[in-house]
């Protein structure tokens, strides 16, 4: 046996898996070697267009679109960045920051602290989207395959539009990032249950590492070019030490996204020549395994090289539960079983808020056996979302190779959905 080390909540997790398991992680990628010149160079040398510096004039709002607190964006250094890059130019009193929490909750003050840093949250006013806050937004037309979208008012009020993020796989929209900093970052629900309906979730394009003619992205790309557009988009690719690896900026959105793209390609997507048994994967540790909900990722990492009927054993911590806030724990528990869950996600697809996460973790299980290894849900618990816990991973996993029979093989991805494995096309 070997040992591994998975990536789980804040100190990680040590498990022993046979020592032929086929361990992905990303490829190893040193950070910037001078990480505030990377961050502004992209500022002023940007992929496409005027440098962001000559693109905003005294006087002018400028609203930053920024990513909750459950993606690992270097927020304390991205917008401090732009902040600087502003000086003189812009007064504080006109800058906003949207969080674009999606339909996510709000974050803390606290949270925010972390996020940004004392002196951001000291001198800029920080606003969290909420979706459910119908009298936040503003109409701005159908666009892309008949989306009906509403966007934070703040956003489309504000002279000058930013938007920070980084870019790595997406489990069905392809990738984060770049034009998502939009929508459905700052989209109210109903623009987000028609982004993220079961139609499009269930195209089998709409997947990791697709953009082009996978319909949730078709649409995302659709939205920020039709309603007012970003006025600078500036994103950066991270290792896996959260480490920013490279930054890439812009006035034309998806022009920058598709370079950032590649490079985010590079470093977390890896192919392997035929599926698996077992797969052992995780929650991509903190701030990403935080709930269930986000631990979906780390499940539909691994069902890419899961041979049906295998088995995937997820371990995330799941300090925040479910979570309890939003619908998520009462869809995902009304039926009594995945397939179930799936027809009724398909009768009622307007109307089941968090379908889109459900879809996805009903479409796995009903493919997989799924295993969880949590530290904040029951057994009681997983098992009203369909699923075990596992006390012992190393234990289950040998299980499942003796009755898999001889030739039984195991992968295990440390870093969950940091490295989205694919099987090789043998053609």
């Amino acid at each position: 046996m070997r040992q591994v080390t998975l990536a789980y909540g804040h100190t990680g997790l040590c498990v022993q898996v046979p020592d032929d398991a086929a361990v992905i992680t990303p490829v190893p990628h040193a950070a910037a070697a001078d990480v505030p010149a990377e961050l502004r160079r992209a500022l002023r040398e940007p992929v496409s267009g005027p440098p962001l510096r000559e693109q905003v004039h005294r006087g002018q709002t400028v609203a930053i679109s920024a990513c909750d607190g459950t993606r690992a964006q270097p927020r304390h250094l991205m917008i401090p960045a732009v902040l600087e890059e502003l000086d003189g130019v812009v007064d504080l009193d006109d800058v906003v920051i949207l969080v674009a929490t999606g339909t996510h909750r709000a974050n803390t003050e606290a949270e925010l602290r972390a996020m940004f840093g004392d002196a951001v949250v000291d001198s800029v006013r920080i606003v969290n989207h909420d979706s459910r806050a119908g009298d936040t937004h503003r109409w701005m037309g159908t666009f892309g395959d008949g989306v009906p979208v509403w966007l934070n008012e703040q956003w489309v009020d504000a002279d000058v539009r930013l938007t920070t993020g980084f870019v790595e796989p997406h489990f069905f929209a392809g990738f984060s990032g770049g034009p998502k900093m939009v929508a459905p970052g700052l989209a109210a629900l109903d623009t987000v249950l028609v982004l993220h309906d079961a139609k499009r979730i269930g195209d089998p394009r709409a997947t990791w590492g697709v953009t082009q003619g996978n319909p949730v992205h078709d649409d995302v790309r659709a939205i920020a070019a039709a309603t007012g557009g970003v006025t600078y988009s500036f994103d950066v690719v991270l290792n896996t030490a959260q480490e920013v690896i490279a930054a890439f900026g812009g006035s034309d959105v998806l022009a920058m996204h598709a370079v950032a793209i590649e490079r985010a390609r590079e470093v977390a997507m890896a192919p392997v020549d035929a599926p698996f048994d077992v797969v052992v994967t995780s929650g991509a540790g903190f701030p990403l395994d935080q709930n269930l909900y986000q631990s979906v990722k780390g499940m539909s990492a691994a069902a890419q090289v899961a041979r049906p009927d295998g088995l995937i054993v997820c371990a995330a911590e799941c300090a925040d539960g479910f979570p309890d806030h939003g619908s998520y724990r009462e869809v995902l528990t009304s039926a009594d079983s995945p397939e179930a869950l799936l027809e009724l996600i398909g009768a009622r697809e307007k109307t089941v808020p968090d379908q889109w996460q459900v879809q996805i973790q009903a479409r796995i299980q009903s493919a997989h056996r799924v295993v969880m290894h949590t530290s904040h849900l029951s057994d009681a618990e997983l098992a009203e979302a369909h699923l075990e816990q596992t006390d012992d991973i190393a234990a289950t996993v040998a299980e499942a190779v003796e009755k898999a029979g001889p030739g039984a093989r195991v992968c295990v991805l440390p870093e969950g959905p940091q490295t989205i494995p694919y099987v090789r096309d043998a053609g």
